[in-house]
């Protein structure tokens, strides 16, 4: 396991945050040569997208082109 300073973490925090994601290879923080904590990838698989999740739920019935029958009475043509 990598072990970074915490003087440079903090100058570096963006980089090494990236390069554990990148990488999946957790960093230890260190102070004074002593462990204060661990920066370690996420384990949670990453959310679906929220395109298409919403796919078989609904029924399109008739024409959703067309304009709507209220419409027809606001421009003055009728049926």
């Amino acid at each position: 396991m990598r072990e970074i300073a915490i003087s440079k973490l903090k100058a570096t925090c963006l980089g090494v945050i990236e390069d554990v994601r990148k990488t999946r290879m957790p960093v230890r923080v260190t102070r004074f040569g002593r462990p204060v904590a661990e920066i370690v990838p996420v384990s949670a698989p990453p959310e679906a997208s929220w395109l298409g999740s919403m796919r078989d739920q609904m029924k399109t019935t008739g024409d959703i082109v067309a304009p709507i029958h209220a419409f027809r009475r606001w421009t003055g043509r009728s049926r």
